[in-house]
């Protein structure tokens, strides 16, 4: 099967998901379902070989293990999302961040707290999950944009995915090219750094010009114990799937306590909470079997082979493997697995330009960590649409500090900054 014709699906996804659009007018009319269900179809329609073992290819990529864990991540996030704000566990820890943080300073203060959440637990879907929430409660109290404030957390989640030692695509870079964590962790906070301060400084300006004022109440600090509790267990590196378990038990027995909760508005609200997740789940499964045809019939390969053989001295082959990374991602719909894909040949051409093994670590990383917060379909995005009720093409324009993390990438690469000797 030709290479083009591999990558065909994501074609006929983006062209009627953006066409349709552009017909209505609207971004936000048309689900990303289905136009992934349009293009899953045709997927399987021009894979060769009999047609059931082309759906069964499609339902075992769909069914992959990385996919059923998001799924159950997905569905724990929203029943605990869901009895959490039955039990009013989430206006109370709105109240109290608002009485901590300056209200100028609440934009700058939300995303700072997401950098410095995601790169203590090196993973920016389980910061997601504790701080999304919060945020979108803060912008029912304070007037202010909810898609806004989930990218504040969406965008700082990115900081520590893509710098904190534990995390599992810094260990996937750097396992890749064979480098120390530390000398990929200087090389890549060279990088970002820049990005940033820039956005900080950013959300300090907007903090200042908006009016934030909310409508805060005294703080039940029973309630704020299951919120306060899954940020503590995320952060000594418990698991995100038992975090949310435990936090769904401590939403109970808060519930049961405080009589904001009986046995059957509990299972009531844990119901509700994963039937909202239901379109993201749709679109993972999807989104999931769709990219394993496409990387079945050759379209990753076709598109490293593409881009190598274009690769024309260091700084062509430092953006080779960027973009290498980058299209990886956007055919993966997973940074980790992008760089897991593509690192083989990334090492290759590290050593055939002479390039430092941190540097080549450095490009994988933030390369995914960008594409991955410009996805509709990604996790981290889906994540946030299904706990706030948001299109996630409501949130990509506010996602500031991914957009600016590519510019400092591609920056980097134009004047030729090495990451230090």
């Amino acid at each position: 099967m030709s290479g083009l014709l591999a990558l065909s699906p994501i074609v006929v996804f983006l062209l009627v998901y953006l066409v349709s659009s552009l017909i209505v007018g609207d971004f936000y009319k048309v689900p990303v379902s289905s136009a992934f269900l349009i293009a899953s179809v045709y997927a399987i329609a021009v894979t060769p070989g009999k047609i059931s073992h082309r759906i069964s290819l499609f339902s075992e990529s769909a069914g992959h293990w990385n996919i059923m864990l998001m799924v159950w991540i997905f569905m724990l996030a929203g029943a605990f999302a869901g009895s959490a704000k039955e039990i009013g566990s989430i206006d109370a820890t709105v109240n109290f961040t608002m009485s901590i943080i300056p209200s100028r300073f609440l934009l700058a203060g939300m995303f700072l707290t997401a950098c410095f959440v995601s790169m203590a637990i090196g993973t920016s879907v389980g910061t997601i999950v504790a701080l999304v929430p919060i945020a979108d409660g803060i912008a029912q109290q304070t007037g202010l944009s909810h898609a806004l404030m989930a990218a504040l957390i969406v965008g700082g989640s990115f900081f520590g995915d893509n710098l904190s030692f534990i995390s599992d695509t810094t260990i996937a870079a750097t396992r890749a090219v064979g480098c120390a964590m530390r000398d990929k962790f200087r090389a890549n906070f060279m990088i970002v750094l820049p990005a940033v301060l820039v956005i900080t400084g950013v959300y300090v300006f907007k903090g200042m010009s908006l009016d934030a004022e909310s409508d805060t109440h005294s703080i039940e600090w029973l309630k704020l114990l299951p919120y306060i509790s899954v940020i503590i267990l995320a952060l000594v590196g418990m698991d995100v799937m038992l975090v949310l378990v435990l936090g769904l038990l401590l939403n109970a027995v808060v519930g049961f306590v405080t009589g904001s909760l009986d046995w059957i508005s509990w299972l009531s609200s844990m119901g509700q909470g994963i039937a909202g997740m239901g379109d993201l789940i749709i679109v993972t499964l999807l989104a999931g079997g769709m990219l394993g045809i496409i990387k079945n019939n050759g379209g990753l390969e076709y598109l490293m082979r593409a881009v190598v053989k274009r690769a024309r001295g260091r700084r062509g082959a430092e953006l080779s493997i960027s973009l290498l990374t980058a299209l990886a991602n956007l055919c993966t719909a997973n940074n980790t697995i992008a760089i897991i894909t593509v690192g083989g040949i990334a090492n290759d051409i590290a050593e055939k330009f002479s390039i430092p093994k941190r540097r080549a670590a450095s490009l994988m990383d933030i390369s995914g960590c960008f594409v991955q917060g410009m996805i509709p379909y990604g996790a981290q995005l889906l994540m946030a649409a299904g706990l706030t009720g948001l299109a996630a093409t409501e949130i990509i324009p506010y996602l500031y500090y991914p957009f600016a993390v590519g510019i400092s990438l591609l920056l980097s690469i134009i004047i030729g900054h090495r990451g230090g000797k």
